[in-house]
């Protein structure tokens, strides 16, 4: 096609249901991530360091706001106020998980449904999913990753790697957990734009799933997400020097694999989540419980400072 980039850029239509951004670029023959680039005040080699350890924190740490995050930088001689810290929040497209009156940014013209796990028993597989996006650090650079997770058994359905935090990622990983895992009788998100978008709801409308929106207990039943984000980037990304989206996505793929179907989880028994989802499990999982969820010693350390901290 005879065009250049920016005329294809401009025949875009982002706002179109029938056919995605993804599908739109590669009719046009451009790559996606051309559509997503926009020319921003560039990062330096401190941005990208700070943004560093302010994800080794809150992933050690996900109740802590950009108060307490400041004070923390600061101690170890980072000098920057609130104001910048919440800059960073924002870049990487992290927020607080303890419970707030704003619980996340989101577009005050898109319907938020209610929470529906509140006093929940969950009890099977495919019973609840739920779908959040982490910061995810390149040697140069950095990337999202949105991740779908079956509640109980705590498998990865599926995941994207974008560049940028425009919904379709999230869409599309959706549309894969659904054509390979059925449906899930409950699905759980943020009030993340990302997640009430239209375009992101209708899907789940369309195949007549619940919508969940975390409310104030979104400190305790994100615990699952926050849980894999911590072993992922604590087990393999940090530990390893990723130059390109596409090492990003052959690692991600690699932990994944072994994540579910190898590495055995204290909260599951020792199990696998693919020994749980499967109804194979090795190890028969302790009777006489009240609820399903079993809660790891280092969840409960996570869970008992969300319910002791302030709201600052």
């Amino acid at each position: 096609m005879c065009l250049d980039l920016q005329t294809k850029k401009q025949l875009i239509d982002a706002d179109n249901k029938q056919l995605t951004i993804s599908k739109q670029s590669e009719l046009l023959e451009f790559n996606r991530s051309s559509f997503y680039y926009r020319k921003v005040n560039k990062l330096s080699a401190e941005d990208y360091k700070i943004m560093n350890r302010i994800d080794e924190i809150f992933t050690e740490h996900p109740y802590y706001g950009t108060r307490r995050m400041m004070s923390i930088l600061n101690r170890e001689g980072y000098n920057i106020g609130r104001k910048m810290v919440r800059r960073y929040y924002g870049i990487m497209g992290i927020i607080a998980i303890y419970p707030k009156r704003n619980l996340s940014k989101r577009n005050q013209a898109h319907k938020v449904y209610p929470y529906l796990l509140r006093g929940l028993e969950i009890n099977k597989a495919n019973m609840v999913w739920s779908c959040d996006i982490t910061y995810i650090r390149l040697k140069q650079g950095f990337v999202y990753l949105a991740a779908i997770i079956d509640c109980y058994s705590r498998k990865i359905l599926s995941w994207r790697l974008s560049i940028s935090l425009h919904n379709e990622f999230c869409i599309e990983a959706l549309e894969e957990a659904l054509e390979s895992y059925g449906r899930p009788e409950i699905f759980n998100t943020d009030q993340g734009v990302q997640f009430t978008a239209d375009n992101f709801t209708d899907k789940l409308i369309g195949e007549k799933i619940k919508i969940s929106m975390d409310g104030k207990g979104r400190a305790l039943d994100n615990i699952y997400i926050e849980r894999f984000w911590r072993s992922i980037k604590q087990e393999k990304i940090y530990i390893t020097e990723l130059l390109s989206v596409f090492e990003a996505k052959r690692a991600i793929g690699e932990y994944v694999g072994f994540y579910n179907e190898h590495r055995p989880h204290q909260s599951l028994e020792y199990n696998t989540p693919e020994d749980i989802y499967s109804g194979k499990q090795k190890y028969v999982v302790k009777k006489g419980k009240k609820k399903a969820r079993i809660w790891s010693k280092t969840e409960e350390v996570i869970i008992k400072n969300i319910e002791n901290l302030e709201l600052v």
